[in-house]
C-alpha cells in the first residue's frame, strides 16, 4: 500500500520589513551680537555647548560670534531654538547653569515652546520678578503653575520633590508682597518626621518648629535678601509657622503657602482651608507618594481636599510627574525609578 506523501506545512507569511523613514540632515549657521556674553553662553571649555550637543545629538562648532550646528533636522532645530534662549536669558542678566540648560532642551520638544518661552504674543512673558532675581519657567508644567498662580484663589500643587511646587509659589509670594498687592506673606507646614524620630529638640518653641520649616527659609533667602527676610520676620509681615498655629484665625490680604500638605490630617486640611480670608491667595503644595502620617494616604487631608474641591470654581489644580522636576537631571531618573515613568 503506498504511503501517502506527508502534509507539508503551510508557508510562513511574513511582512515585508517597514520602509525606514530617511533621517533628514540640516545644517544651520547663528550669531550673536553681544560678544560680552559668550563666555557665559558657551561655558568654561564650551561645557555649555557640548551640554547640548550630547542631549540633541548634533555637532556644534564656534569660531567668533558665530556657531555652526549639524545634524539630523529636527535636533538642528531644536539646538538652534535652546542656543537662542540660552543668549535671550542672559541678555536679560538671567542665571545660566547646567540645570537652566537641561530645562531649556527639555522644553525645546514641547509643542507650545514659543509660548513658554516667550509667553503669548498679546501677553507678557511668563516669569515672576523678585528683589533677587526673575524666574522663568523650566518645564510645560511650570508655565501653567506660574499662570494659575497670578489667576486662581486657591492652587494645590501637587507632585515630586524638585518641581518647583513649593519655589515657584514662594516666589509669587516675594513678588505680591513687594509690589503691595498682599500686606503678608504666611508659609505654614505640619511638623511631622518624615520616618525618623528625632526625639527631644531643645530650646523655645521657634527652635523647635525650625528645622521643619527650613525648607521654606531657603526658598525666601533666595527670594529676597537676608536683611529684608530678618526685618519682614520681625515686623510679622512675614511668618513662617507650623498649621497647629494656624486655628482660629482669618487670613485676609495674605500670601498663604502650605508645603508638605500630604502630611494633614483631613481635620486640619479643612482648619486650614476654611482660613482664607479676603484678597488673599492660597498655595497647597505636596507630594501625594510621601505620606508620614500615621494611616497612611487614607488618612491624607491632601488627598480628600483635592478629591473635594477639584474643579469648584476658584480652584485650580497642577500637577507635576518626574518629567518636570528641574533639579539635577539624575533626580528626575531617580523619582522615575522609584515612582515609575511619567503618564
Amino acid at each position: 500500500m503506498a504511503r501517502k506523501p506527508a502534509r507539508q506545512a503551510d508557508p510562513v507569511l511574513t511582512k515585508p520589513p517597514a520602509p525606514q523613514r530617511e533621517v533628514r540632515r540640516a545644517q544651520i549657521d547663528l550669531e550673536f551680537e553681544n560678544q560680552s556674553l559668550l563666555g557665559a553662553l558657551f561655558g568654561q571649555f564650551d561645557a555649555n555647548l557640548v551640554q547640548v550637543e550630547n542631549r540633541l545629538g548634533v555637532f556644534i562648532s564656534a569660531r567668533g560670534n558665530a556657531i555652526h550646528i549639524e545634524g539630523p533636522e529636527d535636533s538642528v532645530a531644536r539646538a538652534r531654538d535652546v542656543l537662542n534662549e540660552m543668549y535671550d536669558r542672559l541678555a536679560m542678566g538671567q542665571d545660566l547653569d547646567q540645570g537652566a540648560i537641561e530645562s531649556l532642551i527639555a522644553m525645546s520638544n514641547e509643542p507650545t515652546l514659543d509660548g513658554i518661552m516667550d509667553g503669548k504674543p498679546e501677553g507678557p512673558p511668563i516669569m515672576i520678578r523678585t528683589r533677587r532675581k526673575t524666574i522663568v519657567p523650566r518645564s510645560a508644567m511650570q508655565a501653567t503653575y506660574m499662570r494659575s498662580l497670578v489667576r486662581d484663589d486657591i492652587i494645590f500643587a501637587l507632585g515630586p520633590a524638585g518641581t518647583g511646587k513649593t519655589y515657584l509659589a514662594v516666589a509669587q509670594a516675594v513678588s505680591q508682597l513687594i509690589n503691595g498687592s498682599v500686606q503678608r506673606l504666611i508659609l505654614s507646614r505640619p511638623a511631622v518626621e518624615a520616618g525618623e524620630k528625632l526625639g527631644f529638640l531643645p530650646g523655645d518653641m521657634k527652635d523647635k518648629v525650625d528645622p521643619y520649616l527650613r525648607p521654606l527659609y531657603d526658598a525666601l533667602y533666595d527670594c529676597m535678601p537676608p536683611e529684608q527676610v530678618e526685618r519682614r520676620l520681625a515686623s510679622g509681615e512675614i511668618e513662617i509657622a507650623p498649621i497647629a498655629f494656624m486655628r482660629g484665625r482669618t487670613l485676609a490680604d495674605a500670601f498663604v503657602i502650605l508645603d508638605e500638605a500630604q502630611n494633614t490630617t483631613r481635620e486640619q486640611m479643612k482648619m486650614f482651608l476654611t482660613r482664607f480670608g479676603q484678597n488673599s491667595r492660597m498655595v497647597i503644595a505636596g507630594d501625594p507618594r510621601q505620606v508620614d502620617i500615621p494611616g497612611g494616604d487614607g488618612m491624607s487631608g491632601l488627598a480628600d481636599a483635592v478629591g473635594k474641591l477639584e474643579g469648584v470654581d476658584g480652584f485650580g489644580t497642577i500637577r507635576f510627574t518626574a518629567a518636570d522636576v528641574v533639579r539635577h537631571p539624575i533626580v528626575g531618573r531617580i523619582v522615575e525609578a522609584y515612582e515609575g515613568p511619567a503618564a
